[in-house]
């Protein structure tokens, strides 16, 4: 497809002078008569007086106008007049979200010889809310919707598994994201506010949260979308932000956690909203106020959005050797500021400004969740800061529209900031050899740096029956980190019985630090980071697109489109990078009637590359002579390709060096020890790819109904099949052989010895190797890439049915979903069990859920009351089924559950690597279905000329106390979908849900 790219930009090149662009909205009106044919030529008003907007466009040929360029503040109101053959009918209340094409239908009732010209009729039924326009697969939360859900401290992220195609995501790091899209791993979903990137670059996730106080809706495109979007194979989660109006807008809250006094009661420890395991004390108090209104009527307006949150949280530090048992407190706090200027120049050029500041701090205190031995010294906190500044400016002219945007964002992940960032780490033993006190720094870095600019330029030009779409635009994140072991050195010591005594009888309690460990005590180990400074790239994500929307008829819209991506990552240690990234795409949708409409479409979806495959190849790498020797081995036995250029694929990165016989606190500097970084064997290092990285891409196939029930009522189907390839997974190019177990009555352990001959640089018992015949010490035993070769498949029908109650007592929104993914790589860290065999690896993914029915409902009894009951009910997640220990050959007391000898094998993680039981597959298993009630109950007070209100309100969250085992955001590490044993062995709980909590808010809102 290289061959079409130059083509497609000159065209482009061409196009962009004379084109101007998509801007935030456009609305489509349809204008029909009574027997549902257009009418034309008829003037129809779009006014919103919020914004003092007003404008007018005549009916086409079609029977459509249409509105470009439009604001997202405020309500809008469409209309037509009195003619002399059709009454006036007017729509309210449409409130628009960020970069969509919303569509309006009205039906015009004639004007017969009993009535009288210019009568007004407000019609009950003149409006659908069915798509007409394009095939794309969305949801959406309006603000509404949101302060009616119960949602933990108002967190979006909770919100959104209440739509179709969207569950709570299993990660493999506390911090991960917890939101999949069809099943997807959570780093691969794409975070926009208005349209621009809101996306941590590193690993993925937000990198500002949004909280329901600056949002004024919420979107997740699933399927299909405008070549607009990108950057994403999986889906996009677009909040469109709250502005201004003449009217002034504000409020105030607070909301509270009580915890565990009135919570229901569980043996597992919970999460907070990091998603970090807390247990004790855990209590939240959260706190902000929202303000808005216009500095200039009609012209200037603002929104000013601050909210607070401090999570109390207790750990156990118990010690007995040294007679400590205490409680050490610690309290993580997230300070969300938000702000927006909207500036309306003229009525065809407006602006608007936004900021965005997020300041998040989670304490690691010290101690554990039910004891440990991590003193408050050794205590650090993790930082996820950011802001954001973004300007967006949008011209609307007599037949086409502009938007040039811009935005600058800065990241800051410090992921163990110490309290003592001088100090080294010690980690104190008893005599028998047990750890009684981890002491100082916590032991490694992890301060990762991102600086991001974003431009992007789009257009849009109507011409008859075509509306074209045009953009391009730029995303580059320059990335900085400091990383690897301590740079003030690492110490374990061993005190003996007089020493144990005399530092138990001080009584030092949890103020026991590094210089209270006696001088004389036993040095065991001693390492120190070799490279205490910081390494990175810069990362550019080039895109341009183009798109032309036909409206072939009244009733038939075809959209094709074509956009173009290149990720200068992909580069990895090749010449060059992936280079054909054409994407195409198609869709329809055909009008079937006045109240249902059909919609199709197939397109292929590119993916960027996570920034954390460069980084680790970059970490976890090094330019000493063994190791290339090594490489060029590799390279000479078959195993890298002959034309791998080893200084290409090699960086130096972070490794510790150690000494040995050294005085406590007296350990030489990491420049005396240089010379180790030659000379010392790794268990595993990282390359490049010498082939580069090819981006993930999906095909995605879609078939959809939509059916207007009523005004208020709407149902829609969607069929989706997804074939995704060039998954991130991890190849080791020094692998040892297969050794597959398929029987459990006949299991043999190959040993480590015996797997490490397998391998084609064969390593011996010392970790060295034997290379053209000399001894080569520095060598790794595992010589680890990254490579784009995963594939996988889901398969979804989605029924929906939503009820809005406007002024009616009941509303509800009902979601069935069933659904099968599968695939052969979950992670970008995800290896295969056995050798590099990722055959047997294709099944079940783990955020595979078959079933998931999501229901929720309001009532409101009287005008200022309103009970919520959200429901959610998933069948179980794949249970992956790992091998037990059994005896090494040649030994009689010796057991291990490294069947294959590759010193990988272990239960805790669940990437791949541990070895399987034999004769099961992957996620050969399944936990029990997770059943959810969540309940919700707002009372409403109105003072003066009800312009003024105080809203109480209470959620309680799974008020059934079910303690489900699955489908729920969990840590793979420390989930129940890893278990030993064959399939319907048994489940060990290994984690829960939570169990019954509570949550008390106060609202005042003007």
């Amino acid at each position: 497809m290289n061959r079409f790219f130059p083509f497609i930009a000159l065209l482009v090149g061409l196009l962009l002078p004379t084109l101007p662009a998509w801007a935030q909205v456009d609305l489509v009106v349809s204008v029909q008569d009574i027997a549902r044919r257009p009418v034309v030529g008829l003037p129809v008003h779009l006014d919103n007086a919020a914004i003092g907007f007003s404008t007018e466009q005549p009916t086409d040929a079609q029977g459509k106008a249409r509105f470009r360029g439009l604001s997202t503040a405020g309500s809008y109101a469409v209309s037509t007049t009195v003619s002399d053959k059709y009454q006036a009918v007017r729509e309210a209340s449409l409130v628009l979200r960020a970069n969509s094409s919303p569509s309006v239908t009205l039906v015009l009732p004639n004007i017969s010889t009993q009535e009288l010209a210019g009568v007004v009729v407000r019609a009950p039924n003149n409006a659908t809310t069915i798509n007409t326009q394009n095939a794309e697969v969305s949801s959406e939360l309006s603000a509404r919707e949101l302060r009616e859900i119960p949602i933990e401290a108002r967190d979006i992220t909770r919100a959104l598994y209440r739509l179709p195609n969207v569950t709570l995501a299993t990660g493999f790091f506390s911090e991960a994201p917890n939101v999949s899209i069809n099943g997807a791993n959570g780093l691969y979903t794409n975070y926009l506010i208005d349209g621009l990137d809101n996306n941590e670059n590193f690993l993925g996730g937000q990198r500002f949260a949004i909280p329901v106080g600056f949002a004024q809706g919420v979107s997740v495109l699933t399927n299909n979308f405008s070549t607009e979007f990108g950057n994403s194979a999986n889906g996009i989660v677009n909040v469109t932000t709250k502005s201004g109006s003449n009217n002034l807008s504000a409020e105030a809250f607070y909301l509270t956690r009580p915890g565990p006094g009135i919570d229901g009661k569980t043996a597992f420890p919970q999460r907070d909203l990091s998603g970090n395991q807390v247990q004790n004390g855990f209590q939240r108090q959260q706190f902000g106020f929202a303000v808005g209104g216009a500095l200039v009527k009609d012209k200037t307006f603002f929104y000013l959005n601050a909210e607070q949150t401090f999570d109390r949280k207790d750990n156990a530090l118990t010690s007995p050797a040294l007679g400590v048992a205490a409680t050490v407190r610690g309290q993580n706090r997230f300070t969300y500021l938000s702000g927006k200027l909207d500036q309306r120049w003229t009525d065809r050029f407006r602006s608007s400004l936004r900021a965005n500041v997020g300041i998040v701090n989670i304490a690691r205190q010290g101690g554990g969740l039910d004891g440990g031995v991590a003193f408050p010294s050794t205590g650090n906190k993790q930082d996820r800061n950011s802001v954001e500044i973004a300007s967006q400016n949008i011209y609307v002219g007599r037949n086409f529209t502009s938007e040039t945007d811009l935005q600058y964002a800065t990241f800051r992940w410090n992921y163990a900031g110490a309290d003592n960032p001088n100090s080294p780490d010690v980690t104190v033993q008893d005599p028998a050899g047990q750890p009684i006190a981890v002491l100082g720094h916590p032991g490694y870095l992890f301060d990762s740096h991102q600086r991001t600019w974003q431009a992007q330029q789009k257009f849009t030009l109507v011409q008859g029956r075509n509306t074209f779409k045009a953009g391009l635009g730029l995303i580059s994140t320059a990335h900085l980190l400091y990383g690897g072991g301590n740079p003030n050195g690492s110490y374990t010591v061993r005190l003996n019985p007089t020493q144990l005594a005399a530092l138990a009888a001080r009584n030092l309690g949890p103020g026991l630090s590094i210089n209270d460990v006696p001088a004389d005590a036993q040095v065991l180990n001693y390492s120190v980071e070799l490279r205490p400074a910081s390494f990175g790239t810069t990362q550019n994500l080039y895109n341009i697109y183009l798109e032309d929307q036909v409206a072939v008829t009244d009733r038939l819209n075809v959209t094709l489109g074509l956009r173009y991506d290149y990720d200068n990552l992909s580069k990895g240690g090749a010449e060059h990078g992936d280079r054909n990234n054409v994407a195409p795409r198609a869709n329809f949708n055909y009008r079937l009637t006045e109240r249902s409409a059909l919609r199709g479409g197939y397109g292929l979806f590119y993916d960027k590359i996570l920034y954390t495959v460069y980084s680790d190849a970059l970490q976890q790498n090094t330019t000493s002579a063994d190791y290339k020797a090594q490489l060029r081995e590799l390279v000479r036995v078959g195993a890298l390709p002959g034309s791998t250029n080893v200084d290409r694929i090699t960086f130096d990165g972070n490794l510790s060096g150690s000494a040995a016989n050294v005085a406590y606190l007296q350990g030489p500097s990491a420049s005396t020890l240089q010379g180790q970084r030659a000379s010392v064997p790794s268990l595993e290092r990282r390359i490049l790819n010498p082939n580069g990285y090819q981006n993930p891409y999906s095909y995605q196939s879609t078939l959809g109904y939509q059916y207007q029930v009523n005004r208020k009522t709407l149902l829609y189907v969607d069929l989706m099949y997804n074939r995704s390839y060039d998954l991130f997974r991890l190849r080791n190019v020094n692998a040892v052989s297969d050794y597959a177990q398929t029987d459990p009555n006949n299991v043999t352990v190959r040993t480590a010895a015996q797997a490490n001959a397998t391998r084609p640089v064969p390593i011996l018992a010392d970790g060295s190797a034997l290379i053209g015949g000399q001894r080569v010490p520095g060598v790794a035993t595992n010589v680890v890439e990254t490579e784009s070769a995963g594939r996988s498949r889901y398969a979804a029908a989605s029924f929906n049915i939503q009820h809005d109650a406007g002024d009616e007592k009941f509303g509800y929104r009902l979601v069935y979903t069933l659904s099968n993914l599968k695939n052969d790589t979950e992670d970008v860290n995800f290896r295969a069990a056995d050798a590099n065999n990722y055959g047997p690896e294709f099944a079940n993914s783990i955020n595979d859920r078959t079933n998931v029915i999501n229901a929720i409902g309001s009532y409101y009894p009287i005008k200022n009351l309103r009970f919520t009951l959200a429901a959610l009910l998933q069948s179980g997640q794949p249970v992956n089924r790992v091998t037990g220990t059994y005896l090494v050959p040649g030994t009689t007391n010796v057991f291990t559950n490294d069947l294959n000898g590759d010193g990988s094998s272990f239960s805790s993680a669940y990437l791949g690597n541990a070895d399987r039981y034999p004769g099961e597959s992957r996620n050969s298993d399944r936990l029990p279905w997770s059943k959810t009630f969540d309940v919700a109950a707002q009372y409403t007070l109105h003072f003066g000329e009800k312009t003024s209100r105080v809203e109480l309100t209470a959620d309680v969250f799974n008020v059934l106390n079910t303690q489900n085992l699955s489908g729920y955001a969990n840590n793979a590490t420390q989930s129940n979908q890893i278990q030993t044993g064959p399939a319907g062995s048994g489940i060990i709980r290994r984690n829960a849900s939570a169990p019954r909590q509570f949550q008390f808010g106060l609202r005042y809102a003007l």
